[in-house]
């Protein structure tokens, strides 16, 4: 039997082709790989035996010969390939050891030029792995050292590694060889400035845990990554106390995460089932939470917190008080630690950058029946200057609750109407199948908690264009002083005249964001 070995991840190597070569296997091996099995005293034939043709260019042609894929691709089982084999005088190769260049590591250094990642694309690995995976009936193919026991406990035992396990290896390299080239299409791709939605799409993705369970106990599930961005997301957290997050805990803070970046002072926003229920700023972080949790302190019970700021003891002892599922911040002081760590069930998350946002490059991604929609990210808060379309313009206090609550119901689902005064959220309506139901809900919320005096003189935003003046008529009621929506419905006037009439400024955004 032959191997041929030749990898850029070197751990465990040497202890794999001596325990090869212990069961008389011959090594074939190239570059740094040859050199490494050499200097621990393995004999070793270098792959220019095997070519009669030497490494060229700089090492970017090796094992593309012949000799090599004959001897990967050749059917044992057909009488004509041995035939072939023999008289072309080529040597079987039964288990091939590659793994590639380092293309990803090389693609997230700083300072990496694009003439530095051509040179880590790799060429003959990858032509190697699909040879002898498409050949796997006769030869075993790794690229997982974690793979290395299990082929040598078959090869000890029986001789030769299973088809079974042959063919669990083969999958894994077609898996692997599908993400080494689509992390290459789609650096290239941004480099060359192709159309960002071409005719076909390949994304690709690396597993951070698999999950317990998914939204239901019945649904099974994973977590992946994007390749290359993990600053300030939410796959960079690192996990301080508590138990394993769920499906639904790292589902739930990315609509709270994704909210919180939306502002510069110190914010709290408190988040249930993918909605806001509670955002405040405030001088700091104390200040923001109790806001935030006087904002809904019913829906606030068993969500997620996040801050933009250290949490410190005076935040944490407040935050103590209830029953909360995460805490994420960009770090806990040691008095903040030591109270928070008391509650069991409690999990801490810490997230560094926390206010970067995701690259304009980034897709949004949902499954369908049959297929995925595709979007780019919702990276905008507004789009041009606001328009002013009542008699009265807002005042500067008003323009900043309007534009601190538009940010709050840009990340409530649709149709969506939030309600804020004096950078507090006042009352959320979220995801109702017509607008007017969903101002009713956030009003009436917000007099129920904070009483009917916080809704007099709050702004009220809308995800979308209000289609008729009732949710004008509704706000005005509660005593609302000013409007933020989009604007666009043919009977924009309407609601126009009846702000006119009730002495409400409203503004149009010219840009609506729903949130499906």
């Amino acid at each position: 039997m032959r191997a041929l070995i030749s990898v850029s991840d070197k751990t465990g190597i040497v202890e794999f082709a001596g325990q090869l070569n212990d069961l008389g296997i011959e090594i074939v091996s190239t570059g740094g790989t040859y050199n490494k099995l050499k200097e621990a005293g393995l004999p070793v034939i270098g792959i220019s035996e095997v070519t009669g043709f030497p490494e060229c260019l700089d090492g970017r042609v090796k094992t593309l010969h012949p000799n090599i894929h004959a001897g990967l691709l050749a059917m044992r089982s057909n009488p004509e390939h041995m035939a072939q084999v023999k008289e072309l005088n080529v040597d079987l190769i039964d288990l091939v050891i590659v793994n590639l260049y380092p293309f990803k590591q090389t693609i997230m250094k700083p300072d990496v030029t694009l003439e530095d990642a051509i040179e880590n694309i790799d060429i003959g690995g990858p032509t190697m792995l699909r040879a002898a995976a498409k050949n796997y009936q006769d030869v075993s193919v790794i690229i997982d050292p974690t793979d290395y026991e299990q082929v040598l406990s078959e090869l000890k035992e029986n001789g030769k590694v299973s088809l079974k396990t042959n063919f669990y290896l083969a999958a894994k390299v077609f898996n692997h060889t599908a993400y080494y080239d689509t992390m290459i299409a789609n650096y290239l791709r941004d480099k060359a400035g192709l159309p960002k939605y071409p005719d076909t799409i390949s994304m690709t993705f690396e597993k951070v845990q698999d999950m317990r369970y998914g939204e239901n106990p019945h649904q099974a599930a994973a977590f992946y990554k994007e390749v290359g961005h993990n600053n300030g997301m939410l796959t960079g957290i690192e996990q301080l106390h508590g138990k394993e997050l769920s499906f639904n805990n790292i589902n739930d803070t990315h609509g709270a995460l994704e909210l919180l970046k939306e502002y510069d002072e110190p914010t709290v926003v408190a988040c249930k089932h993918s909605n806001p229920c509670g955002v405040a700023s405030g001088k700091d972080i104390y200040e923001a939470y109790t806001k935030a949790y006087s904002t809904d302190p019913v829906s606030i019970f068993g969500g997620i917190v996040c801050a933009n700021r250290v949490i410190d003891k005076a935040a944490a002892e407040e935050m103590s008080k209830i029953f909360l599922e995460i805490i994420l911040a960009p770090g806990f002081d040691d008095d903040a630690l030591e109270i928070l760590t008391k509650k069991k069930n409690i999990r801490l998350l810490k997230l560094d950058n926390i206010d970067v946002k995701q690259p304009e490059t980034a897709f949004d991604v949902k499954k369908v029946s049959g297929g995925i929609l595709v979007q780019d990210i919702d990276n905008k808060l507004l789009e041009g200057e606001l328009q002013v379309v009542t008699d009265r313009a807002p005042t500067p206090e008003e323009m900043e609750d309007l534009l601190f609550t538009w940010k709050i119901v840009k990340y409530t689902k649709s149709n969506g109407i939030a309600i804020g005064k004096n950078k507090q959220s006042v009352g959320v309506g979220p995801g109702q199948v017509n607008r007017i139901w969903a101002t009713e809900q956030a009003i009436d919320h917000g007099t129920k908690q904070l009483g009917a005096d916080a809704v007099k003189g709050a702004a009220l935003a809308s995800d979308a264009f209000f289609p008729f003046d009732d949710c004008v008529e509704a706000a005005a009621k509660a005593g609302i002083s000013c409007i933020i929506q989009p604007g666009g419905s043919v009977r924009d006037q309407d609601s126009i005249d009846a702000c006119n009439k009730h002495g409400i400024a409203m503004v149009f955004t010219g840009m609506r964001h729903f949130r499906h």
